[in-house]
């Protein structure tokens, strides 16, 4: 051992535990990363915005229906308000199509 400095002799070659216990770490470093996501690749624009577009089409339309399912119920207007709120709101999720559509990339 060096005696003016802590570590290892650089003459002695390394321990044989010590590249077990490197290896074992690398390994749960590994193992951790996969668990938590972190090598995991983000989406890109193209996926964002396509999830982006059925969650307007799926919103306006489930919104719409529910309601106007409830306000048919508490009116007893049977199904008046469910088709025409289920109406405006599929007009209401292409009209946000149409917006982000028209949008400039970047924007």
């Amino acid at each position: 051992m060096a005696e003016n400095g802590p570590g290892q002799d650089p003459k002695l070659p390394e321990d044989a535990r010590l590249d077990a216990l490197n290896k074992r770490i690398r390994q749960a470093q590994a193992d951790e990363a996969e668990r938590t996501g972190q090598g995991r690749k983000t989406a890109d624009r193209n996926e964002q915005l396509g999830n982006r577009v059925l969650s307007y089409l799926i919103g306006g339309l489930a919104g719409g229906a529910l309601i106007g399912w409830v306000l048919d119920r508490v009116f007893g207007t049977s199904p008046l308000l469910l088709i025409s709120l289920l109406i405006l709101g599929t007009v209401g999720g292409f009209w946000n199509i149409i917006k982000i559509s028209t949008q400039r990339p970047g924007s």
